[in-house]
Parts: structure tokens; sequence; C-alpha cells
């Protein structure tokens, strides 16, 4: 007890002496905490310091503070020194341990200085602050264990204990927090590796460090760790697989892949690149072939793959990474090569035996083949063929060993050679093929005779032509070649008239050219007819004849002849004075030996100067004398008449002849009766006699052309034309009668052959006074078929006749007299007149040409009717002119009026087609005349 009221006692001591101590320092030490709100009472400091209340006012009272005067105040009112704002000791000391307010308290009367401290206490007002909110650290996979990682630790703006801070860190298999300590106070703070880091496992690591400081409450702060694991090489590349098998077609193009290999590396960033290679112990021909591509390892084909040459390949393959030092694997690639069917069959031909007769017989071994084929399997079966339609065939005589032989006759004519394709093909798919031709010459053997274009030829050639002139070239084709072909040309020999035939023509043996030897005369010899023949120079000869039919056309080298007793004399006529106009004196009579337009002939009068108009007139075609009007006393009893006869050819030919007309009375008529009618007896009495014979001569002639008709019709229809001959032409009925029939009739009946087309055999016949001729129903259609109707057809007239010179105009073919009549009677068939476009161009009159020109042999009649004669013809008229087919003569017919009482018959001339136009062109220039002439005389209208 003693021991502690004396330890109480002394600590009474202790605090009297500080009191005391303090009381004569003059200084007040109070303490506040921070943060206080405003008002917290500090202390009573007006009683601390021995004042009194009421005097604080008076003395005045006051506080003053260097810096902070308005965080502290004294209530004057009770002496109470307060908070009058916020305190923040962090912001007025900082991490200072002491902190404290220094107060100066000042009052007067007396003046007093008291000092006053005023301590601000600390609280936990400031939570851990780490400098940053996230930490990246970057930590090598190889680092040890143990390794120590340093961190920035956490800083506290409190003080003491508030400010003592403790570390956690979340769970982590690999680190662990360090924390070391000073003093009491952290020093460093760092995390420790505990477990060996793989990259390629946890490539990152993400840590949450939390600090708590001592102050109560406790406040925390925290902070993000982010650790990124650095690779290191620690890892080989590795291959997918150890061994890739892969199948190459071979042909594959440059750039064709072959294969990816594939390796991966658990590394990253330099240590995960990979570079791939071959092997250095790889071959130059695998080098050679295939390209790898290092950084993607693609292996490509960069050359030809042949399987005949190399049927698989090995490759081997590293790849290593870029590490330090670099990591290496391999692997092998075997690519095997697919035979493709790249090789095409090779052919070669061995043992030709050309050329080859035609006359070989079948089985002859030509040449002999063999085939071969790179290719294995199916690609390298080979099969040969021939080109279709030869006369060759292969025959196996051996494994890929062929002979070519002769399989039928051969004909080098039709072919000369033959190019044989030997084809090869193989079996792949698709198959490859390959062709050699060989080339068999046919020889030739003499097999074929020189033949003609066509077996007969037609050549017309005018006569009086010079000695050795050519005329025509004879050619034939012989098939054969070389000598076997080399043709001669020579003459068949045989006799015209009494001369050899090489007295008028000659061939030349090479060239085949036919000249005659001397001038030829339509007038003699209108037709010769002879055969070439042409031989070959081949062993034993071969040769062929060809038919020349020479026509000698006419010229105009024959003057006209007069006939009967006007030849080369004087006639002498008596006319009576009581004649009226138009009476017939007599008529001149003459003829040419000439043919066509140079035997037609033309009458004229010619009048002497000074004489006058007189009264006579010349028919221009029939020769008649007549007189163009009554005589009379004026006129002279003596009249001397000269007639020219002149023909048409080119140039014009005349004859003359003279008439002496006497001019009587009637009554001196009667003086020479007996002598007059004793001539015109005889004449008459010839005339009758020559008309008999002519007629009898037409009936002849008719009946033997008409069964030639029919017997030719016959043979032409059951024959078939080929293209060598000519081609018939349609046959056409002719009819005959008791009267007679009047044909036209060639002058000899030869068939002629122009090349350009078929033979004209058309014939129209006239019947006088015969009911028509019977033909069936299918004739009568065939026969209006074969009629043009392209004009309106034109009737016959019924009475139409002929004149003696129509003798002169066909020149012995058609002999007819004024007593021979020609007439459709009443009764007679209305005939259905052709028309075709006629050969001349003129417009006026009906026309009538044949198709073809004078010495072309045509046979047809054609009329045509032009505009200058618009009016139709009735029924029963005869068109008013037509040509005689085959010849140049121009048959005009005039009939006469039915009231004329001349007894004298229409007469038929002939004329050419121009001198019809100069006529009608004369017409038209004077009207008046050709109507004068009319009126005078009838017979003149029948030559129009």
């Amino acid at each position: 007890m003693v021991f502690s009221w004396r330890e109480d006692q002394r600590l009474l001591l202790w605090l009297l002496l500080l009191a005391a101590w303090e009381a004569g320092s003059g200084q007040l030490h109070y303490s506040v905490p921070e943060e206080a709100k405003h008002g917290t009472f500090v202390g009573r400091i007006a009683q601390d310091l021995g004042l009194e209340l009421a005097e604080l006012v008076p003395r005045l009272f006051r506080v003053a503070s260097k810096d902070r005067g308005d965080l502290l105040e004294v209530n004057l009112q009770n002496g109470i020194l307060f908070v009058n704002s916020r305190i923040d000791r962090e912001a007025l000391c900082g991490r200072s341990v002491e902190c404290s307010i220094h107060l100066e308290v000042i009052v007067d009367r007396p003046l007093q200085v008291f000092h006053v401290e005023v301590e601000v206490r600390d609280i936990n007002d400031n939570p851990p602050v780490f400098p940053v909110a996230t930490k990246n650290l970057f930590i090598s996979e190889s680092r040890q264990l143990g390794s120590r990682f340093s961190l920035e630790g956490a800083s506290d703006a409190d003080i003491g204990t508030n400010s003592l801070l403790t570390y956690s860190l979340n769970s982590s298999e690999y680190f662990t927090l360090d924390v070391k300590r000073k003093d009491e106070e952290v020093k460093s703070l760092g995390l420790v590796l505990k477990k060996l880091l793989n990259r390629e496992d946890i490539p990152e690591h993400h840590l949450l460090i939390t600090a708590v400081d001592g102050g109560k409450p406790e406040l925390t702060g925290t902070t993000q760790v982010k650790i990124t694991v650095l690779d290191v090489n620690d890892n080989a590349p590795a291959f997918e697989r150890t061994l890739y098998k892969v199948r190459l077609s071979e042909n594959a193009p440059n750039g064709t892949v072959v294969v990816d290999v594939n390796a991966s590396d658990l590394d990253e960033g330099v240590n995960k690149d990979i570079v791939y290679s071959f092997h250095t112990d790889m071959s130059a021909e695998i080098l050679s072939k295939f390209h790898l591509d290092p950084v993607n390892g693609h292996i490509t084909v960069k050359d030809n793959i042949d399987f005949e040459e190399t049927k698989s390949f090995e490759i081997q393959v590293e790849a290593a990474d870029k590490g330090t030092p670099p990591m290496t694997d391999h692997c092998t690639v075997l690519v095997e090569i697919v035979d493709v069917n790249d090789n095409v069959p090779e052919l070669v031909i061995k043992s030709l035996s050309i050329p080859v007769l035609e006359n070989s017989a079948p089985g002859t071994v030509i040449a002999l083949i063999s085939v071969s084929d790179r290719d294995s399997g199916a690609n390298g079966q080979v099969t040969c063929s021939l080109t279709p339609q030869v006369p060759f065939k292969l025959v196996s005589t051996f494994k890929n060993y062929y002979s070519l032989v002769l399989d039928s006759a051969l004909d080098r004519e039709t072919t000369p050679d033959y190019k044989v394709v030997v084809t090869a093909r193989d079996g792949g798919s698709p198959s490859l093929w390959a062709t050699a031709s060989v080339s068999v010459e046919v020889a030739d053997v003499n097999d074929n005779a020189p033949a003609f274009a066509q077996p007969e030829y037609t050549v017309f050639v005018k006569e009086n032509n010079p000695p050795g002139a050519h005329i025509f070239t004879v050619s034939a084709m012989d098939a054969d070649a070389q000598e076997n072909a080399l043709v001669s040309y020579s003459l068949v020999e045989r006799r015209v008239g009494e001369r050899s035939l090489s007295s008028f023509v000659s061939v030349h043996a090479e060239s085949g050219k036919v000249f005659a030897l001397q001038p030829l005369d339509h007038e003699e010899l209108e037709l010769l007819q002879f055969q070439v023949s042409a031989r070959d120079s081949g062993v034993p000869s071969l040769g062929s004849n060809v038919t020349l039919q020479v026509f000698v056309l006419d010229e105009n080298d024959n003057a006209p002849t007069l006939l009967g007793p006007q030849a080369g004399s004087t006639m002498s006529e008596l006319v009576s004075r009581t004649v009226g106009a138009g009476h017939v004196v007599t008529k001149v009579r003459a003829v040419d030996a000439d043919s066509g337009y140079n035997a037609w002939l033309s009458y004229e009068l010619q009048t002497a100067t000074g004489s006058g108009r007189l009264p006579f007139r010349v028919g221009l075609y029939t020769g008649e004398i007549s007189t163009t009007r009554v005589l009379d006393e004026t006129d002279a009893p003596k009249q001397r008449l000269l007639v020219l006869v002149k023909d048409h050819g080119e140039p014009v030919l005349t004859a003359t002849a003279t008439l002496l007309v006497s001019l009587v009375e009637s009554g001196h008529m009667a003086n020479a009766p007996s002598r007059a009618l004793v001539n015109s007896a005889g004449r008459e009495a010839s005339l009758v006699d020559v008309n008999v014979y002519l007629i009898i001569a037409i009936c002849a002639v008719s009946s033997l052309l008409v069964l030639t008709l029919l017997l030719y019709t016959a043979l032409r229809c059951s024959a078939t034309p080929t293209e060598d001959s000519c081609a018939p032409g349609k046959p056409v009925l002719v009819c005959s009668s008791a009267v007679g029939t009047w044909s036209y009739s060639q002058q000899r009946r030869q068939r002629v052959c122009s090349g350009e087309g078929p033979p004209k055999a058309d014939l129209m016949a006239f019947s006088p006074s015969l009911t028509p001729c019977p033909v069936n129903q299918e004739k009568e259609d065939k026969l209006v078929s074969d009629i043009d109707f392209s004009v309106k057809p034109r009737q016959p007239n019924p009475d139409w006749r002929y004149s003696a010179s129509l003798r002169a105009g066909m020149h012995s073919s058609v002999h007819l007299e004024e007593a021979g009549i020609l007439r459709a009677g009443p009764g007679g068939p209305d005939q259905q007149w052709p028309t075709v476009s006629s050969a001349t161009p003129e417009p006026e009159a009906g026309e009538v040409s044949p198709p073809v020109g004078a010495g072309v042999n045509s046979n047809s009649w054609t009329f045509k009717y032009g505009p200058g004669n618009p009016k139709q013809s009735g029924p029963g008229e005869l068109p008013d002119k037509f040509i005689i087919p085959g010849s140049p003569a121009i048959i005009s017919i005039r009939q006469e009026p039915a009231n004329n009482q001349i007894d004298k018959s229409d007469f038929i001339t002939f004329g050419k087609k121009e001198e019809t136009k100069k006529k009608k062109k004369k017409k038209k220039g004077n009207k008046a005349q050709e109507k004068k002439e009319k009126g005078n005389s009838t017979t003149d209208n029948s030559d129009q």
C-alpha cells in the first residue's frame, strides 16, 4: 500500500512540474483529429491562459496564424477554441510524423502574447494506392525456379499504423508474393517463380495483388499483373506424317502440285517459322524435276515427268525453324508415276515393191510394216488398219509385223496411184494413233484404145477453099500412159466417086489436123464423109475410128441461067392492043446452080433512057411479064424489054433476057394462030408431063421419109440415149393422101450433131383436101403439148399455090409446077399453127424464120406475128410468110381475091429475111405504088 501511494505522489509531482513549466513558458498544447467537422471543440483557451471571459473583448483578444488562421477560431463569449474549417493532415504535413498548427494569441492592456500549438491527429482516411492499375511483365519460359521479379508496392498517404500495409496474391501455381521488410517498413515487393513456365501450355498469366493498411477500418488497394511468357526455341518442327505416298500422272504440266508437306512448331515468332528444303543428299534428277516451296511446303513439277524413264521418285524433305539454334525434322515423299497414253505408235515401212503392174494378181506383197509403242499395258497394245476402199489389205505375219498385199485387181486408168494410209492405234483411253502413207504407183499396161470425144463430128466448110486449108482437128485420148498413150492419126482410105479419099483430104499423124488438099465445090460434092483412125504406140497396138461429115457450104459462085428458048437469044411475043391491065404476056424462067439465098432469084425490067413509062412490068420473083395498063395507040408497036435476073448472093450475080414484044391489032392475031397454038400446046404438054412426074416424085419421097421417120422413132424409143450420142428430136406426125403430100426433105438425109444440143428432126407436112389423120387421144395430147401456144394460133388458108421458082429455091429437093395445087378444102382439118420467137427482130407483119441460119440442120417451121400485123387470121387462113427448115429460103404466099377472074395460080417464091426487111421499109416509103401494083397483077401479090 505504501508503495502505491508513493508512486501516485511522484506522478502528481511530475504533473505539477510540467504545468509550472508550461505556465512559465506561456505555450498551450491542444490536439484535434483531422477531418473534424466545423465547430468541433478543441479547448478552453481563455481559461487555460488564465484570462477572464469578461476581459476578452476589452483587451482585444485575438488569434493569429502565419498561414492557416482560418482553420481554428475562438468564441469570445465562452473562450472556447473550435474548428472553423476542414483540416486535412495529409495536405498540411504530407507524410510527416508530427503535424501541428501554430497559433499566436494576443491581448492588450497589457500587451501579452501567448503561443498555442494544436496537433492534428491522423485518421485512416486514405487507402493504399499502387502506381499503376495493371502491371505488364515479360518473362522467358526458360527462367529458372526461384527467380524473383520485382514490383513496385502500394503507397498510403496516412501515417503510423494507418500506413502499415500488408500484401496478398490471388491463387497461382506458378508465382508467389515476396515482401521484404526492414525496421517495420516495406522496402520491396516481388514475385517469385515457383513452377517452370511453358509458353506452349499457358502463354499468359494474370495475377491480382491486394494491399491492406493497418487503420481502423482497414482500407485496401489492388493492382493487376499481366505476365507474358516469352517463347524459347525449345520445340523442333514436326511433320504430320513421316511418309507421304502420292500418285502422279506422267506428263503433268509444270506447276502441278504433287503434294503439300506440312510441319508444325509449338514455338512462336521466329522460332515457329519453318523453312522446307530437300535433303542435301537428293539426286540431281529429283532436283531437276521437282520444286519445293521453302515457305508453304508445296512440291510442284518443274520438268517433264516421263513414266518410260522413271516409274517412281523417293524425295527426302527437311523442315527447319528459324530459332537459335535451329531445330529440324525430316519426312519421306514417295511419288509413284502413273502411265499415261502419251506415246503414239511407231510405224516403220520396209521393203516397198513399187510400181505395181495393173495386171498383178491379188495376194502380191507390196510392203512390210512393223509397229511399236513405248507405253505399257493396254496403252502399248497396237492394232493396224487401212484406209477404206483401197484394193489392198494388211496380213499379220508376226507380233507387231504386217504385210501389205494386193486384195483386188488394179486399173491404172481409173486410179493411177494409191495413197495407202496405214493407221496404228493403241488401246489407251483416249487412244492414240499414228499413220504412215504408202504411195503405190500402178504401172501401165496397154489395155485401152484411143477414144474420141464423139463417135462422129460434123464440119462445115465453105466451097472454093484454098488448097491445104485446115478444116478440122480430131483429137483422141488414150487413158494409158507414156508410149501406150502416144496416139497417131491416119485416114481410113475409101473411094469418093472415082477418086480416092486421100486426094480430097489428109490428116496430120501427130496433131490430128485435117486439111483439104483441093478446093471443094458445093455443086459437085455437098457432103464428104470419111473416117479417121487413131492408134497408140503400145504393144500390141490398139486403135479406134471416128467419122467426119464435112458439109460443103455454098457460096455465090454461079450466075443465074435462063431456061428454055430465052437462053442466049431474043424471045418474041405478040400482044393484042385490046388486052387489059394485068394480062400475062410471057414468063422468063431462070435457075441458079447455087442453093439457098444464093439461088433466090429476082427479076427486074430494065428501061431504056428516054423511052418513057413502059406498059409492061415483070413479077419480082415470078418472072412473069404482064401489062400494067390498057394498051393504046400511043404505044410503040415494037417494045424491046430487057429483063435482069439476079440472085441474092454476095456479090450479086446477074443474067439478062431480051424480049421483043410486038403490039398488033386483034385482027392480026388470027393470022398466026397456028404457030402460037402449036407452041402453046407443046408447052402445056411438057408442063403436064413435068407435073405428073413431080407429083409421083413427091409422093415417093414423102412415103420414104415417113417410113424412115417411123423406123428412126422406133429405134430411138427402144434405145436409151447416151451422153456421147446426139439426142433425137421429137417425132412429128406426117399425113399423106392419094392426091399427094407436100413436104420438105433435106437434100440428103444426114444426121448432124452440133455438140450444143440434140439435132432437130421436126417436120411439118400439109395434105390437101383430106380428113384429119387418125390420131388417138394420147398421141394428140402429146402432139399438142409439143406446140408452143404463146401466140394465138392461125389456121391455114384453104387455097394456096406454088410456082416453078420453088424448084430453083429448093435445088432439087422439091419439084413443083403451077399445075400442082396443095389445098386444104372446106372439109379439111383446122391446122393449129405453132408459134415461136422469130430470129428476125422486126415487129412488122407475120414473119417466119428457122431457129438457125442457112446450112444448119434445122427442120422446124416457125411463125411470128408482130404488132405490125395485129389482125389474126380467120379459120382456114395461112400465115403470110414462112421458111422451109434447113433452107435459107423464105416462102411468101398470097391468095387471090375470090372475084379475081384471072386464071393464074398463086405463087410460092423464096426470099431472104433481110430482103423482106428491105421490102417492108420500101413499101412504107412508097405505099401508093404498091397499091397500084396489087391492082394490076395478082400474081405479084404472091411474091410478097
